[in-house]
């Protein structure tokens, strides 16, 4: 095998494999984007296709014309912890655009009773926080942190309500919300294998993985718009309104793409990496198991001129908003596993998460403010443990064509973190 080595342009010394021939990502979300970055750092030209006019896919940003305000499509946070983004972060000279907050800091308000608390892990492994009153969740006692022990034990079909008593405060207030925000999916079907091994990766590395970091602009200022000028650099290239319509294959190689107007013919070294959702997956591939049960996100942002200052958020409890993150001239809640809200009105949504804003907020229930209400039905899948087995790995079945998306095998639910992993790992399995 001839291995020829290059410079990227940086300095630093690459290698880029001979017998690699021209390589065809599909899908510009943030696995598609993750996977470029990965294969041009080698040497590679990587040509990008879109489907839709704009990249990023769930993680992106965009101008509201009707708010007058820039929006994300969604809220994020990534933690210190989340060691693939910070990675990616950083090969995409995007650490300048994020706010890395100096301490693991959680405010939470309970809409119900109206106590507020701050949840403050220490940094170093040991919990010393669950120790000291005024840093762990409000109302809890040093033994109500045992419970930890029966998620750790938890087998692969575990549900989280087959480990917590659910009358219980810290599940109120720790366990349930944890479980939606982190696997969007209810305690009732949620694996708890899967929250064990996210809580381990987190929570148990201490305080210093868990320090928020947020965008300071928006999702694709931070996550998408740095890694399409970084691929244009590497000589890389994304096309737009680009949708894959067939795979053709002899049974082994993945031998042609099919956008319908334009039809590539791969030659037996080129090599494709399919980042697309679940379903377009399935579709695109029949006989390939993937999940497929879906849970619904409800995000709404109302425009509040008179905010200002660093990104920020807060946890709610007893409410219909969960998170609701401040940032420059917005209010923006996150409402997971929606099942339940997703079909009702808009303006009926509005009025009913705003409630919970204005508490959090101290602002008046009565004057709603412009809004915008964004409803995704499919936002992920489902973290069941049912869902869970039908993860595949990056392989497809075809030599030349690795899978990426954050519903594939990343050890993580759907979330950033998770995408970005599994395009990475697409693009090492494809790597000497």
């Amino acid at each position: 095998m001839s291995v020829l080595a290059q410079h990227d342009g940086s300095g630093v010394m690459t290698r880029r494999n001979a017998e690699i021939g021209a390589i065809h990502i599909i899908g510009a979300g943030l696995a598609g984007l993750a996977a470029a970055m990965r294969l041009s750092r080698a040497g590679h030209r990587v040509t990008i296709y879109e489907a839709a006019q704009q990249a990023g896919g769930r993680c992106r940003s965009y101008d509201d014309a009707e708010l007058g305000c820039r929006l994300d499509n969604g809220n994020h946070l990534i933690v210190t912890g989340n060691l693939t983004a910070m990675a990616y972060l950083g090969e995409i000279d995007a650490a300048s655009t994020v706010v890395t907050q100096d301490m693991a800091i959680y405010p939470f308000i309970d809409v119900g009773t109206g106590e507020r608390w701050t949840v403050r892990p220490t940094d170093g492994r040991f919990p010393w926080w669950i120790f000291l009153k005024n840093r762990r969740v409000g109302g809890s006692k040093v033994s109500d942190y045992l419970s930890a022990l029966k998620l750790q034990r938890a087998d692969r079909k575990a549900t989280i309500l087959d480990c917590f008593d659910t009358s219980s405060l810290l599940y109120r207030r720790l366990w349930a919300p944890l479980t939606v925000a982190v696997l969007n999916t209810e305690p009732a079907n949620a694996s708890a294998s899967l929250l064990w091994s996210i809580f381990e990766q987190t929570f148990g590395r201490g305080g210093a993985a868990l320090h928020p970091v947020m965008p300071k602009l928006g999702l694709s200022e931070s996550l998408v718009d740095p890694a399409l000028q970084m691929l244009a650099k590497r000589g890389g290239e994304i096309r737009y309104g680009h949708r894959l319509r067939a795979i053709e294959h002899d049974g082994r190689h993945a031998t042609g793409l099919d956008f319908g107007k334009l039809r590539i013919d791969l030659a037996p070294n080129d090599q494709v990496v399919l980042a697309v959702t679940a379903p377009v997956a399935t579709d695109l591939l029949p006989g390939l198991t993937a999940p497929d049960s879906f849970r619904a996100i409800v995000n709404a942002h109302f425009r509040c001129d008179d905010v200002n200052g660093e990104p920020s958020f807060i946890g709610v409890i007893g409410g219909t908003a969960e998170w609701i993150f401040k940032k420059p001239g917005i209010l923006s809640v996150t409402c997971s596993a929606a099942e339940a809200l997703v079909d009702r009105p808009a303006e009926e949504l509005a009025a009913l998460i705003w409630r919970d804003v204005a508490r959090a907020f101290d602002r008046d229930p009565a004057k709603l403010p412009p809004w915008r209400v964004v409803k995704e039905k499919r936002a992920t899948f489902a973290a069941t443990p049912e869902q869970l087995a039908k993860r595949p790995g990056c392989r497809s079945g075809y030599d030349n064509l690795f899978l990426a998306g954050d519903w594939t095998e990343t050890g993580w639910p759907a979330t950033i973190e998770g995408a970005i992993r599994s395009g990475f790992t697409a693009a090492a399995a494809m790597l000497p």
